[in-house]
Formats: C-alpha cells, structure tokens, sequence
C-alpha cells in the first residue's frame, strides 16, 4: 500500500526534472554612463555618482531574487575621467559592482578598437554585439561576442548585445570592423540560444528606444531589452528635478513568438539605477513584472571602497579640473533636448568659436552637429573640465569648400529627423540664418538661408569650418565627404578654450540664427 502510494510521487517527481519550475530574476541596469564617476547636477540636487551607485547594487544585489547586473552601452566618453583614463577608471567600478554583461556601445569605438580592446582585457564581464563582425580586427577577435549565456540562481540566461547600425556614422569603429544587418544578427544569436534550449532570452542594446521597439515587435525570442543610447528616462518619478518621462517602465510589446518584450531604460550619467524584476514561467514566457528606476540621490551612502578609489584617481587631473578660463553671466544652453532641435546658445558658442578658430584658413561660416554639443555651461566662472565636458571627443576643425546647393542639402538633412531628436541637427555660426519649415516632407523643409546678409548662392563656394567627424561624412552627412578639405588638427576642446580665453565673459543670447515654422504642438 505504501508502495503504491509512493509511485505517483515519484513519478511526479521524474516528470518535474524534465520541466522547468516558474522562475524569478531581477536585472540591475544601467547605460550611458559616458565616465561620470561623480555626481552631476540635476535641478538643485545632485544625483549618480559610482560610489552611491556601488552602494545601491550592493544592496539590491544582497536583498534581491536572483539579481543581474547589465549595462546597455556607452560606458566611454564624456568628462576628464575618461580623457585621462579612457575607460579604465571605469571598468574597475564595473569590475568591482559585479556587471556580468555589457552592451558596446558607439562611443566605445570614438578612440578606435584599441582604447576598446584595453578595457574588453579589463572586464570580468562579456561585451556583446549581435550586429559587429569583428574576425578581421585583430585588436577586438574574440573580446566581443554575439552573446552571452549567463547562470542565474542555476538558470542559464541568454544575454544577446547590439549596438547602433549607425556606428560607422557617428564614431570610429575602424576598416576591419563590420556591421551586418541589425534584426538578422539578433535573429542569429536568439536562434543560436533557442538551439542550446535556453528559453529566457535579454538583449542589452545599444540601439536608442525607438529602434528596440522595432526589435521587440520583430525578433521572436526576446523577452527583455535592456536599452541604451537614446538616454531614456521611464517610469515614474515624484521629482521636480527629473523631466518628463518618455514612457512606462517596462515599455510592454508584443513579441512574434506571441509572447510579451519587456523593454527598460536608465536614463544617462547614473542619475538613477535600473531595477526591474521578471518573472518567467516553464515555457519562458514573461508572466508578471514590477519595477521603477531607482534615483540615485545625495542622501545614500557612499561606498567606501568606492570612494577612496574615486579619491585615487581624481589625484592627476584635480589642477586641469580648477582651472578656471572664462565666464558666463547668463549660462550656456547645452540640454540635448534642445541642442538636437533649435538653436541653443552653448551650440552658437560653439560654431562662433569654430568660425573663429578657421578664419586664418578663410572660413566664411561654421557648423556645429547637435551630437557633438555634450553639456550645459552653468552661470559663473568657467572651468577646464566644463570645457572638456561640452567637447570630450577629441575631434579636429577641417575647413571644407562647400557650394550653396551642398550647404542647403546639409542643412535639409540636419533637420530631416527633427522629431527624432538625433544628432545630425545643424547650429550655425553668427551672420548665418536658415528657416525650415515642418509642415514639409523631409528634404524639402529649408526655405530660406542667408549668409552675411545675403541669400546664399547655390553656385557659390563658401569655406565652412565644422568638426572632422562631420566633414568626414558622420552623422550621414555625405555631401561632404568628396569635397576640398583642409584639417588643421586643433582639437574641438583647444578650439573653445581659446575662444573663451579671449572672450573671458559670454552673455550669450539666442539670436534668431534658426527659426522653425509649423512645429508641432506638444
């Protein structure tokens, strides 16, 4: 009797071996750090920081069910930290917050794939990218993967990795690194996954909010993106420091497979953490969520390793930091919400600086891509590291002889996604205007552009003075790319200290050098 009784059990037991139980994780996230060690200011607080943040996954890594620690990209670029370290500083917090993988994102590449491949040997995580081929660069073989299977609480987790298609575009990715088309790489690696039985599938993506959209709706198998690229806010914050959020965390789509994508987003610089916890069930669909990013404000603790390592490497670049070389008494526009839409006073700073650092090669006029604008200059004194904050890239002013009819095409290209807030949005130097007008298909917007006064003139060749990024055709700009060239090699950052040096107070105001007609209401 007692035999009979136990069979079932048994039975039911063998059976369970077979089929996966409900299972829990939580994914701690982060993207597009760009080296903010430290904190920076958001309203009239500060938030991030790397040793507020150590303290925080240290915490939900303590506390939380089967917790992940993911990055969507772009860890490189952006203050003093990565100009003197270039990634290194921080690959030691990544290392030592326990990330176990990492979108590449573009501007990983802006030093070329040896800055990258010095910071691939450093990790003690994988780098993922479904879309790069990287067999013929000898520097990056075998340190960036298609993807990843990590084990999570004795679950084995595929973590798949894209990066932006527009990669060659908008940094330097180098002649022997390939991109293959974007859904069949993540296609090729979920299939890759699907093939092992790993049911539970996350993509660390570097592709911008609006594209992961498209992924979710498109690749079978993914059922969580972790976004970067697009700097995102979502979710859900009593905050008047923050702005509007751009959606709800999780944004939910619809998977081909029939299944529901779970797509997150933290934001830029560590201002918050990501933290959102799935649940699968024994097929591996996503069953229920809950999760809102985490603010990282001045009230949590610093992590005390991580600080006195902050402290350390903080030491070489304090007197570049002091350094003060102007001053502005109105403070300088550089949000990226308005530097890739309309004019913005830091972005007329900037091409007035690149007109004048090009005059002595004849520069007539002077671009500046809303991309290449990284920050705000707050009211006061300017320091070196503001500087180097508004310009980290590192790029040269070329002077490029450009017709009329090239000019307008640039410019139509430069407001062509306006909505889309990307990069390739032009700023003009002063005695430059253009108007567009958005109520025009794309290509067909400029309607008027003056130079000095005067119409421009489509025959005409005019000297331009722009970044060497630009001038080689980044951004798509590639009406250029054919056209007489000189690069003088004076760097972008040189470019504006100089110009604030000799213009040591700036009261800039915004001039009417771009006028938008028919701009949608919000």
């Amino acid at each position: 009797m007692k035999t009979k009784h136990l069979l079932p059990l048994v039975a039911a037991l063998l059976l369970g071996s077979a089929t996966a139980a409900p299972f829990t994780m939580t994914v701690l996230h982060t993207d597009d750090l760009h080296g903010h060690l430290d904190p920076v200011k958001v309203g009239e607080n500060t938030y991030g920081g790397y040793s507020r943040q150590t303290t925080l996954i240290k915490q939900y890594a303590a506390s939380d069910t089967n917790p992940v620690v993911l990055s969507g990209g772009d860890t490189f670029q952006g203050t003093l930290f990565y100009n003197v370290y270039q990634g290194l500083a921080d690959v030691l917090f990544m290392n030592f917050q326990g990330y176990q993988a990492m979108a590449v994102g573009n501007h990983e590449f802006d030093n070329g794939p040896a800055a990258l491949a010095k910071f691939a040997q450093k990790a003690k995580f994988p780098l993922l990218a479904s879309n790069l081929d990287v067999s013929a660069e000898p520097l990056l073989k075998d340190l960036v993967k298609p993807y990843a299977v990590l084990n999570v609480g004795g679950e084995k987790i595929g973590v798949i990795g894209a990066v932006t298609p527009d990669l060659p575009l908008i940094s330097s990715p180098g002649p022997n690194v390939k991109m293959i088309e974007l859904m069949t790489g993540i296609r090729n690696s979920a299939d890759a996954l699907k093939a092992q039985g790993i049911n539970k599938v996350v993509l660390v993506s570097h592709l911008g909010y609006t594209v992961e959209q498209q992924v979710a709706a498109t690749v079978p198998g993914i059922d969580l993106i972790v976004g970067g690229h697009s700097h995102t806010l979502l979710g859900t914050f009593d905050n008047k420091d923050f702005p509007k959020s751009e959606g709800p965390y999780p944004t939910i789509v619809n998977n081909p497979d029939g299944n529901k994508t779970l797509l997150v987003a933290a934001w830029e610089w560590g201002k918050v953490l990501g933290r959102i916890k799935v649940t699968f069930d024994e097929a591996g669909a996503v069953t229920a969520w809950e999760g809102n990013p985490i603010p990282v404000t001045k009230d949590i603790a610093e992590d005390d390793t991580s600080r006195r390592m902050i402290e350390t490497l903080s030491v070489p670049i304090a007197s570049l930091r002091r350094q003060v070389i102007g001053n502005t008494g109105t403070g300088l526009n550089g949000g990226r919400e308005i530097v890739r839409q309309r004019e913005s006073t830091m972005a007329n700073v900037l091409a007035d600086a690149a007109l004048s650092a090009g005059k002595q090669a004849g520069a007539e006029l002077a671009f500046v891509n809303g991309g290449g604008v990284r920050a705000s200059i707050d009211k006061g004194p300017i320091t070196f590291e503001e500087a180097i904050t508004v310009q980290p890239f590192g790029n040269s002013l070329s002077i490029v002889d450009l017709t009329g009819a090239q000019i307008k095409a640039a410019l139509e290209h430069g407001v062509a996604t306006w909505s889309e807030n990307k990069g390739q949005f032009l700023h003009v130097s002063k005695g430059v205007t253009y108007t567009f007008d958005l109520s025009q298909p794309a290509g067909n917007r400029v309607t008027s552009v003056t130079v000095n006064g005067q119409p421009l003139d489509s025959g005409k060749t005019y000297k331009v003075a722009m970044n060497n990024f630009t001038a080689g055709g980044g951004d798509g700009f590639t009406m250029f790319k054919d056209a007489k060239r000189l690069d003088t090699g004076t760097l972008d950052v040189d470019i504006l200290v100089n110009y604030l040096k000799a213009n040591p107070t700036l009261d800039a105001q915004n001039e009417g050098r771009i006028i938008i007609v028919n701009e949608p209401k919000k």
